[in-house]
Protein backbone atom coordinates (compact mmCIF):
# COMPACT_ATOMS: atom_id res chain seq x y z
CA UNK A 1 0.00 0.00 0.00
CA UNK A 2 1.65 3.48 -0.88
CA UNK A 3 2.19 5.88 1.52
CA UNK A 4 -0.69 8.55 0.70
CA UNK A 5 -2.96 5.88 0.82
CA UNK A 6 -2.17 4.70 4.02
CA UNK A 7 -2.13 8.17 5.75
CA UNK A 8 -5.48 8.80 4.56
CA UNK A 9 -6.74 5.40 5.90
CA UNK A 10 -4.93 5.78 9.01
CA UNK A 11 -6.89 9.46 9.15
CA UNK A 12 -10.18 8.27 8.66
CA UNK A 13 -9.81 5.40 10.71
CA UNK A 14 -8.98 8.14 13.44
CA UNK A 15 -11.76 9.78 12.68
CA UNK A 16 -14.43 7.54 12.91
CA UNK A 17 -12.69 6.11 16.28
CA UNK A 18 -12.89 9.91 17.16
CA UNK A 19 -16.36 10.31 16.70
CA UNK A 20 -17.32 6.90 17.86
CA UNK A 21 -16.51 8.87 21.22
CA UNK A 22 -18.30 11.37 20.45
CA UNK A 23 -15.11 13.76 20.41
CA UNK A 24 -14.69 17.47 18.23
CA UNK A 25 -11.42 17.57 16.99
CA UNK A 26 -10.78 20.73 19.31
CA UNK A 27 -12.00 18.40 22.31
CA UNK A 28 -9.56 15.87 21.43
CA UNK A 29 -6.72 18.12 20.69
CA UNK A 30 -7.33 19.68 24.03
CA UNK A 31 -6.69 16.08 25.26
CA UNK A 32 -3.99 15.09 23.73
CA UNK A 33 -2.08 18.62 24.63
CA UNK A 34 -2.15 19.90 21.02
CA UNK A 35 -2.15 23.77 20.71
CA UNK A 36 -5.08 23.72 18.05
CA UNK A 37 -6.62 21.61 16.88
CA UNK A 38 -5.17 21.76 12.86
CA UNK A 39 -2.97 18.53 14.26
CA UNK A 40 -5.75 16.49 14.53
CA UNK A 41 -6.76 17.72 10.97
CA UNK A 42 -4.43 17.19 9.05
CA UNK A 43 -4.26 13.50 10.31
CA UNK A 44 -7.75 12.85 9.43
CA UNK A 45 -7.23 13.95 6.06
CA UNK A 46 -3.86 12.26 5.44
CA UNK A 47 -1.48 15.14 5.39
CA UNK A 48 0.60 13.92 8.65
CA UNK A 49 1.42 11.03 10.13
CA UNK A 50 1.49 11.59 14.03
CA UNK A 51 4.17 10.67 15.55
CA UNK A 52 4.45 7.92 18.26
CA UNK A 53 3.95 9.60 21.22
CA UNK A 54 1.41 11.57 19.85
CA UNK A 55 -1.07 8.36 18.60
CA UNK A 56 0.07 6.99 21.67
CA UNK A 57 -1.58 9.95 23.69
CA UNK A 58 -4.43 9.87 20.93
CA UNK A 59 -5.07 6.38 21.86
CA UNK A 60 -5.27 6.72 25.04
CA UNK A 61 -7.99 9.55 24.98
CA UNK A 62 -9.52 7.44 22.39
CA UNK A 63 -9.49 4.26 24.52
CA UNK A 64 -7.98 1.98 21.53
CA UNK A 65 -5.05 0.18 20.85
CA UNK A 66 -2.67 -0.23 17.92
CA UNK A 67 -4.42 -2.74 16.73
CA UNK A 68 -7.52 -1.16 16.57
CA UNK A 69 -6.24 2.28 14.90
CA UNK A 70 -4.88 0.27 12.03
CA UNK A 71 -7.29 -1.81 11.36
CA UNK A 72 -8.73 0.05 7.91
CA UNK A 73 -9.06 -2.64 5.57
CA UNK A 74 -13.30 -1.69 6.10
CA UNK A 75 -12.20 2.06 4.62
CA UNK A 76 -10.89 0.64 1.37
CA UNK A 77 -12.60 1.38 -1.97
CA UNK A 78 -16.12 -0.21 -2.69
CA UNK A 79 -14.60 -1.95 -5.59
CA UNK A 80 -11.67 -2.59 -3.98
CA UNK A 81 -13.60 -4.21 -1.27
CA UNK A 82 -15.83 -6.18 -3.70
CA UNK A 83 -12.81 -7.52 -5.33
CA UNK A 84 -11.01 -9.13 -2.19
CA UNK A 85 -14.84 -10.20 -1.08
CA UNK A 86 -14.51 -11.91 -4.44
CA UNK A 87 -10.95 -13.57 -4.05
CA UNK A 88 -12.04 -14.61 -0.40
CA UNK A 89 -15.02 -16.29 -1.94
CA UNK A 90 -13.20 -18.17 -5.26
CA UNK A 91 -10.39 -19.39 -2.61
CA UNK A 92 -13.06 -20.55 -0.26
CA UNK A 93 -16.19 -21.56 -2.38
CA UNK A 94 -17.96 -23.70 0.34
CA UNK A 95 -18.37 -20.89 2.65
CA UNK A 96 -20.29 -18.90 -0.37
CA UNK A 97 -23.56 -20.10 1.59
CA UNK A 98 -22.78 -18.78 4.52
CA UNK A 99 -21.45 -15.13 3.60
CA UNK A 100 -25.04 -15.15 1.86
CA UNK A 101 -26.73 -15.34 4.74
CA UNK A 102 -25.16 -12.81 6.75
CA UNK A 103 -25.06 -9.94 4.17
CA UNK A 104 -28.84 -11.32 3.72
CA UNK A 105 -29.41 -10.28 7.93
CA UNK A 106 -27.70 -7.21 7.64
CA UNK A 107 -29.44 -5.70 4.40
CA UNK A 108 -32.61 -6.96 4.90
Amino acid sequence: MDELITKKLLGKRLRELRKRRGLKQETLAELVGFETSNSISNIENGYNYPSIQNLEKILKVLDSSFVEIFSVEHLQAPGDLLAEINAMLKSHPQKIGEVYKIIKAITD
